[in-house]
């Protein structure tokens, strides 16, 4: 039987671990409220701007009316032999399976392109960590004649760059997530938007958390580059939530107080819908061929941002829960050494007993 002392300090240890994890529970709460309203947030700017693109598309030509071609490089498709593939993990764990979900559905995703050469743009350490035990860094070298919207470059004449291996990093960035940055989704998508110009690339995915409420998540690996129809997502590989994970983070929210239903945007999503529907004759200041040129590269922006931004809420979300599974543990595991404890005392009350009966009766 075990010492009654060492249960005792077990269980005060236990005891400190469970306040430990309530705490971290209480804080994911608070800032997946605030990941949630951030996300709501950008929803109108990103309804506007892919209704505003929809709207020049009926006024400009997108098509060349004799081949068919796109005019503009983010439209232009061609055979995928180069492919961009952005990850987006945490930072931090003690999120349960989150990170390690994106990363297997990462390693499915490039054991399925065999063919081609990928090309990682990691986005949290966990990712990072996690590519660099892998596959070798090779970061992009910056270039001046990478302009955004410029025509694309004969690719008879591009020089394709030296890779160290098939698939190769090329790019770190770490603790951008613990605070979400418009500007730096836009430095990222005029990087990925200059090299695909230049044939550098021939596609990019952006693998994340899609987030819609609590219990509605699932994991996406979503095509940013060539664009196929404006405000559709294409979805190559999808992967959702088991109703047991679904269970438990419905009981982690209610015990928090979040709300597990999606925020309803219906009103906000007609307002905009009604300025690409609408039959009025716009009159634009620039042609709408060449507005139609400049915004484009900014929808990129708007889909990075609204991936970071969905991965963080997610990642919240995954940290309460897995800290309501912690501290639930913890409650169990003090009952269970609480009853070990009781035991252990009850067996050396009784054994004092015995020896006490037994000395008086040997009198």
């Amino acid at each position: 039987m075990a010492n009654i002392l060492d249960i005792r300090r077990r269980i005060r240890s236990v005891v400190n671990t469970r306040q430990i994890t309530k705490a971290m529970k209480t804080v994911s709460a608070a800032k997946l409220r605030r990941a949630q309203e951030s996300a709501l947030a950008a929803r109108p700017y990103s309804q506007m701007l892919t209704n505003v693109l929809k709207s020049l598309i009926s006024r400009a030509d997108i098509y060349d009316p004799v081949t068919g071609k796109a005019l503009h490089p983010l439209l232009a498709e061609r055979p995928e032999k180069n492919i961009l593939l952005i990850v987006v993990t945490g930072d931090k764990g003690l999120a349960g399976a989150f990170n390690t979900n994106i990363l297997k559905m990462a390693s499915k995703f490039i054991q399925s392109q065999t063919d081609q050469n990928i090309d990682i743009e990691c986005i949290g350490r966990k990712g990072r960590d996690f590519m660099r035990r892998r596959y070798p860094f090779a970061p992009e070298k910056s270039s001046s004649d990478g302009e955004t919207g410029a025509p694309p470059v004969d690719s008879d004449a591009a020089v394709a760059p030296q890779r160290a291996e098939r698939v190769q990093i090329v790019g770190e960035n770490i603790g951008v997530l613990g605070k979400v940055d418009y500007n730096f989704a836009a430095t990222l998508s005029e990087t990925v938007i200059s090299r695909y110009t230049r044939h550098e690339i021939d596609a990019v995915y952006i693998l994340f958390n899609e987030f819609k409420s609590v219990i509605a998540q699932r994991l996406i690996a979503e095509r940013l580059l060539p664009i196929k129809e404006i405000g559709e997502v294409d979805v190559l590989m999808a992967e959702e939530a088991t109703q047991e994970e679904r269970k438990k983070r419905l009981e982690a929210a209610k015990s928090e107080g979040v709300g597990v239903r999606p925020i309803d945007t219906k009103a906000v999503d007609e307002a905009a819908a009604t300025f690409g529907a609408s039959p009025v004759d716009y009159i634009y200041e620039q042609p709408p061929q060449r507005l139609f040129q400049g915004i484009l590269p900014k929808y990129i922006s708007i889909q990075i941002f609204r991936a970071l931004l969905e991965s963080v809420a997610a990642e919240h979300a995954a940290r309460m829960t897995a800290m309501d599974a912690a501290t639930s543990n913890a409650s169990d595991m003090i009952d269970s050494l609480t009853l070990i404890m009781n035991r252990a005392r009850q067996a050396k009350i009784t054994k004092e007993i015995i020896e006490i009966v037994s000395g008086a009766a040997a009198q």
